[in-house]
């Protein structure tokens, strides 16, 4: 059969939006690709148990009122010398605790940045900020494998008794060596494992020598340390410089 003009211009048209619905599917799958895990996660990692994250449905031990006698937090946040105008991250900040807090000692031009990988908990954190008139806080939905923040933007980015729980933890402290600023700081808040009167089942605590070694394997060095915690140790990290291959 001969093809008119015609015909070939149609037969064009349907294959180059054929080509671009292709190119459209191929791209959505990348996307999506880009969101799952490049490994499964960790049980393990130098020599200890991974601990499972804790659900949200156990949020109201987050807010518990002996909170703060028990853990010292309004004493622990102190320490952290949050001064307005700083951008800061609570990463894996659940329902808020210590989020809002400080967010109002970085106000009015510093930002506090709240990530959890439990949609849930975002939106317990939203509703809280809009009722307490928190404007700074940015909420992030973050993957096990990565908290989804900006390049070279923090300050500061602590994590209360959350590293623990990271299944994968050479990721995650890549992540966020790239999101700190080149003197920001990691700081860890973990409870204490040399401690057995610490009323927190063992897969839940660290020893300082494993803290150490975790983050010097990815890339941190401590710089500064607080002992006067009831339950926790809490450590400052800078960035190692020129760091080499971290440790899987």
């Amino acid at each position: 059969m001969q093809m008119t003009p015609f015909s070939f211009r149609r037969l064009f048209c349907v294959l180059g939006a054929l080509a671009l619905v292709a190119g459209a599917v191929r791209g959505q799958a990348q996307d999506s690709s880009s969101t799952e895990p490049p490994h499964p996660g960790l049980t393990e990692y130098l020599g200890r148990n991974v601990a499972q994250t804790m659900h949200y449905t156990g949020a109201a031990w987050l807010i518990r009122t002996k909170r703060d006698r028990e853990e010292a937090a309004t004493l622990m946040r102190s320490k952290l010398e949050l001064k307005p105008g700083m951008i800061v991250c609570d990463l894996g900040c659940g329902n808020g605790y210590h989020t809002f807090p400080m967010a109002k000692e970085v106000a009015p031009s510093g930002k506090v940045y709240g990530v959890e990988i439990q949609e849930p908990y975002l939106k317990m954190l939203e509703e809280a900020a809009k009722k307490q008139e928190v404007t700074n806080f940015v909420p992030v939905l973050g993957l096990l494998h990565d908290p989804k923040l900006p390049d070279n933007t923090f300050d500061l980015i602590l994590l209360v008794d959350v590293y623990h729980e990271f299944s994968h933890p050479v990721e995650m402290l890549a992540a966020m060596r790239k999101a700190l600023k080149p003197d920001g700081k990691l700081v860890l808040v973990e409870f204490r494992e040399e401690d057995e009167s610490v009323p927190i089942k063992p897969e839940h605590k660290m020893s300082k020598a494993q803290v150490n070694k975790e983050l010097n394997a990815n890339g941190y060095t401590c710089v500064k340390e607080f002992d006067e915690l009831p339950w926790q140790h809490m450590m400052w990290f800078g960035k190692t410089p020129e760091s080499g291959a971290a440790v899987k």
